[in-house]
């Protein structure tokens, strides 16, 4: 993505009506009221994160809010997952500007279930050989250690996505395992529908093929795949495709996982497309990528 748009802020402090959810969801939890801290703010849920964390690729977006007396307000879940939960987060400084956030939070070690970690984690190492223990062996600690290498790597996957103009989220902080996203959707807090949800004609489709096909040999060019790519990790955002959901993203060549992800990111995305009868050729695209990110066939 080459840049933000910007958001408005002068709309209405309202919550955003209710939005539905997707077949594969899990149910949502019930929001609990956060307990009033003495030192919080009048306010809202929390002070601003912002100064205590990493921060997205410079420059920032002129409709990010980063001023220090800023406030974050939950305004709901807009995902659920078997790793992570996506919340709606309004960062705003009061009577001042404003902008929506996606907050990525990944699981606790009881209520989390990273299924997909062992193929994914190859390369992947820690220093302390305790650390290393504990996250093949799955022990709580061990699993809290995942959760924070998940969003590190997610965080810094879009940055370097980001900084390539690949269409993602712009990474906006990362802040042990909670990753803070551009929210991609209308300033009422709707969120941008996902590619599985939408129903486009031919012309529309191949014009997707053609932003998918961009958006791939750009990840092919950083020598990368996405790992779990299909028609539910893209959204649609004002008729433009953005790829989510990239904690997994896989390293073709020193990944020796690598070439069957590829085959199945493919696939897999390619299959959508086939159904609907867009005309495209997903062995070509495959090819295309392995050229890209200089495989040797």
């Amino acid at each position: 993505m080459t840049s933000s748009r910007p958001r408005s802020s002068s709309r209405a402090r309202t919550h955003p009506r209710r939005r539905r959810r997707f077949d594969d969801d899990e149910p949502l939890p019930t929001r609990r009221r956060a307990e009033v801290e003495p030192d919080g703010p009048p306010t809202g849920d929390r002070w601003s994160t912002w100064a205590g964390a990493a921060h997205g690729p410079e420059p920032h977006p002129a409709w990010l809010v980063v001023a220090e007396g800023a406030v974050d307000t939950e305004l709901g879940v807009l995902k659920t997952g078997k790793e992570a939960d996506v919340h709606l987060l309004e960062r705003a400084v009061p009577y001042g500007p404003s902008c929506l956030l996606a907050a990525k939070r990944y699981r606790s070690a009881e209520h989390r279930a990273f299924h997909r970690d062992a193929a994914y984690l190859e390369g992947r190492r820690v220093r302390r050989s305790r650390e290393t223990r504990a996250m093949a062996s799955r022990t709580a600690f061990g699993r809290d250690l995942l959760a924070g290498q998940w969003a590190a790597a997610e965080f810094a996957a879009l940055g370097s996505l980001h900084t390539a103009g690949v269409p993602v989220p712009y990474p906006v902080q990362y802040d042990g395992t909670e990753v803070l996203l551009e929210f991609l959707g209308t300033p009422d807090g709707t969120a941008a529908p996902r590619l599985a949800a939408c129903r486009p004609g031919p012309g529309r489709l191949r014009d997707w093929w053609e932003q998918l096909t961009t958006a791939l040999v750009g990840l092919a060019r950083l020598g990368w795949t996405h790992g779990d790519l299909s028609p539910y990790n893209v959204l649609v955002d004002d008729d433009r495709l953005v790829l989510i959901d990239l904690p997994q993203v896989v390293d073709l060549v020193g990944n020796p996982h690598g070439h069957d992800v590829l085959v199945r990111d493919v696939r897999r995305i390619g299959e959508w497309f086939v159904a609907r009868g867009a005309g495209v050729d997903p062995e070509a695209l495959f090819h295309r990528l392995v050229d890209e990110a200089g495989l040797v066939p």
